[in-house]
């Protein structure tokens, strides 16, 4: 109860910042990326899997967050808009370079798990943990556990239907959790 009163907290602060963005208040952005950095980073990470990347697709985000606010249409979740305009800036650069570059090692697990929320140990298992989950598994991860998208938001921001969204979430867990209880080596 208590997270779902902070995401709707959340939303209305956006909503908020997005409505003076479209009014022309450049000095909402700020706080808009404040509050939404941190998930926005990991998200294009998870999908273009390079820090460069993922730092540019930010930066174009919030380029066109400012201009596109005065087009933003208020749905209830403002942080699907964006990610959905950082979703379409990732395919866009993946389309234009026609492959993925591979993570560097630490480049995930410092970006999901920051330094010293965890002991070590946990650290280097949560990071087999993660390297074992397909792409679009690990994207569906992260946006619900991290980024707190629900499942619907996911489903629309990913073009999926929602029931596709709901079991490769709750399979990813199960494979999640055989894998710390050192269940499955598949």
């Amino acid at each position: 109860m208590i997270l779902l009163r902070a995401n709707i907290q959340n939303n209305r602060i956006l909503e908020h910042l997005l409505l003076r963005l479209a009014q022309g208040e450049t000095e909402a952005l700020t706080p808009l990326y404040e509050q939404t950095k941190d998930a926005l980073y990991v998200y294009a990470l998870s999908l273009l899997k390079n820090r460069m990347d993922a730092e540019d697709i930010m930066h174009d985000t919030y380029l066109r967050i400012w201009h596109s606010a005065p087009r933003y249409c208020s749905e209830g979740c403002p942080m699907a808009w964006i990610y959905t305009i950082a979703r379409n800036g990732c395919m866009s650069l993946l389309r234009q370079r026609s492959h993925q570059v591979a993570l560097p090692e630490g480049d995930w697990l410092e970006a999901f798990l920051p330094e010293g929320s965890v002991d070590p140990d946990a650290r280097l298992l949560l990071r087999e943990c993660v390297q074992q989950l397909g792409g679009e598994d690990r994207e569906i991860l992260l946006l619900h556990a991290v980024s707190g998208l629900k499942h619907r938001e996911i489903a629309e921001l990913l073009s999926l239907p929602l029931s596709t969204v709901l079991s490769k979430y709750h399979r990813c867990v199960k494979r999640m959790r055989r894998l710390l209880n050192g269940e499955d080596t598949a």
